[in-house]
């Protein structure tokens, strides 16, 4: 493929030194190699672009016509990759659209808002919560930030904490259905479930004393596609559900939600990744805010918001 970009600053260069030796020293090329891009490019338009003497360059009408066209698409070029690097190697700055699971947010990534855009005011942060998974090239998105194993190997990420899942109720609705004290006696109670698990029905267990792992199945009449509706149903009484403990934490240590079966608890932890589009050079805005996040979030979910260090 043709360099055209390359023979322009040739070209451009020649003209404005006034010689091919000169453009070759400026370029650090030699003067014959000057001199064959040229003709390059007078060959490709089948036009004379300069008139050559021993000690001075003229140029011809056409010369003229292409050297205005040459410059300005240098300027451009080199505006062009100011801005790209304004947004990768420098100061971190543009928009950056990051999206997130809604529980988790809620937490953890929206109080931390006010300091990040504080620390970098020219980035524009686009925030959208959800907890579908999304395609980060077709929804145009620099940040994914989701729970549990990733599924796609071709993204870069970067673990920003764990947390446990918790098996919780309301004291109301204990109140009402008595308390569960094996996992057997789940069966009995409405279980709220997430409608994105390929084991919704199942929930496992570990028995205390053989440490053996137990499935078992649950039934109720709700199910949602995110844990922030979840937590809502179950401070409402509706049911029991099994959670990210990040979502309840709060809400068990203020007595809204009790935890059950705790004893029986399988120990599945549950990593948060940032997940984004892996690249040499990732941009100054996108590894700025998972930075960010990384130093800033407890490495155990499991705690209060006051773990989330602000500054």
């Amino acid at each position: 493929m043709d360099n055209r970009a390359g023979e322009m600053e040739i070209f451009v260069e020649a003209v404005e030194r006034g010689s091919f030796a000169a453009a070759a020293a400026r370029l650090k090329l030699s003067p014959s190699a000057v001199s064959k891009a040229i003709t390059r490019i007078e060959e490709r338009l089948q036009a004379r672009l300069l008139v050559r003497s021993t000690r001075t360059l003229q140029l011809t009408p056409e010369g003229e016509i292409y050297l205005r066209q040459a410059q300005r698409i240098l300027a451009e070029i080199a505006e062009t990759e100011r801005m790209v690097l304004s947004g990768s190697a420098a100061a971190p700055r543009g928009q950056l659209r990051v999206n997130s699971t809604v529980g988790f947010a809620t937490r953890f990534v929206v109080p931390l808002v006010p300091a990040f855009l504080e620390r970098y005011p020219d980035v524009e942060l686009d925030l959208s919560l959800s907890d579908d998974v999304i395609d980060l090239i077709g929804e145009r998105t620099d940040v994914a930030i989701r729970a549990g194993l990733l599924r796609d190997s071709s993204l870069k990420a970067r673990k920003l904490t764990e947390s446990r899942r918790v098996v919780v109720a309301s004291p109301d609705y204990l109140e009402r259905r008595g308390k569960p004290r094996v996992p057997g006696d789940l069966a009995t109670h409405n279980c709220l479930a997430f409608n994105f698990s390929p084991s919704k029905s199942i929930w496992p267990f570990r028995d205390p004393m053989s440490l053996e792992m137990l499935s078992m199945p649950i039934q109720g009449n709700f199910q949602a596609n995110n844990g922030a509706t979840v937590r809502q149903l179950t401070l409402a009484g509706l049911g029991v559900s099994r959670i990210g403990q990040f979502h309840v934490q709060d809400d068990i240590d203020t007595g809204r939600l009790v935890p059950l079966l705790e004893t029986y608890s399988p120990g599945d932890n549950e990593p948060v990744h940032a997940v984004f589009l892996g690249h040499t050079h990732l941009a100054a805005r996108i590894r700025a805010f998972i930075d960010f996040l990384a130093d800033r979030i407890p490495s155990r979910a499991d705690m209060g918001t006051a773990g989330v260090a602000e500054s």
